[in-house]
């Protein structure tokens, strides 16, 4: 009898021992999977930021319009790289790409490389010298102010009134934008997501009354269909489909 408890015992030891280690085993588990959670956070929020590499490209007004060989430098990098967008006052400072879809940005770097926070990226159909009435570029809407993470602030009557410019530079052309009008669409808006079919006055008069009629923020700034249009837009966080758009007149 002594035996058979002593072999109880025994197993119930062997028992508690393996039950520890299955619960070290899980707990290390649990850290490391936390620890890689962190890390590959931080390292999606850190390659969404502009880095000293490519600011160091970033091309400076001089308030006249000459051509911006930096941009020219990107190119032999990337000939994807059509511009430079940068929203005053933001953290939006950016190289911007044009793909051969609205895909081939979503998650790739503007080095090519794959980055999850992708790159600003315009529109494929639209020209990649900026020349058409009205320009689409994209961007991933992401926490920590980087990418078009701002953008949603322009919904907030404070933010929209306090930030009124911004620049597009071209490698041949520099772009002075004055922002008219922020809006809340879903990603389904034809009017909104269809550069291509804006090729006369009548079109772009349609596309500004359209967008006067739903702008969560707007203000006159005496835009008119002769005049060219781009749009910032990104996600809302709270909806899948929900978009943020930022409309400016550029000259």
């Amino acid at each position: 009898m002594k035996r058979v408890w002593g072999l109880a015992g025994t197993l119930a030891r062997g028992g508690n021992h393996l039950l520890n280690a299955a619960i070290a085993i899980m707990l290390i588990v649990a850290l490391l999977y936390g620890g890689f959670g962190v890390w590959d956070t931080w390292n999606v929020y850190n390659g969404a930021g502009i880095d000293n590499e490519l600011l160091k490209y970033k091309p400076i007004a001089t308030g006249e319009d000459k051509p911006n060989p930096t941009l020219s430098d990107m190119q032999k990098i990337n000939p994807d790289v059509c511009a430079w967008l940068t929203v005053d006052d933001t953290n939006i400072d950016y190289p911007v790409v044009q793909g051969q879809s609205n895909i081939e940005y979503l998650n790739q770097a503007v080095d090519k490389s794959f980055s999850l926070s992708g790159s600003i990226f315009l529109d494929y159909r639209n020209s990649k010298d900026f020349s058409d009435s009205y320009s689409l570029i994209y961007g991933h809407h992401m926490d920590g102010e980087v990418m078009f993470g701002e953008i949603p602030y322009f919904l907030k009557s404070d933010y929209f009134q306090s930030h009124t410019t911004g620049i597009v530079f071209t490698p041949e052309h520099t772009y002075y934008i004055q922002w008219f009008a922020c809006l809340e669409t879903d990603a389904y808006d034809i009017q909104i997501y269809n550069p291509t079919v804006y090729s006369n006055q009548k079109s772009m008069a349609e596309l500004l009354d359209y967008i006067k009629s739903i702008a969560t923020q707007y203000r006159d700034v005496g835009v008119s269909a002769s005049d060219k249009l781009v749009a910032l837009t990104t996600c809302v966080a709270a909806a899948t489909n929900g978009r943020v758009v930022l409309v400016g007149r550029m000259s």
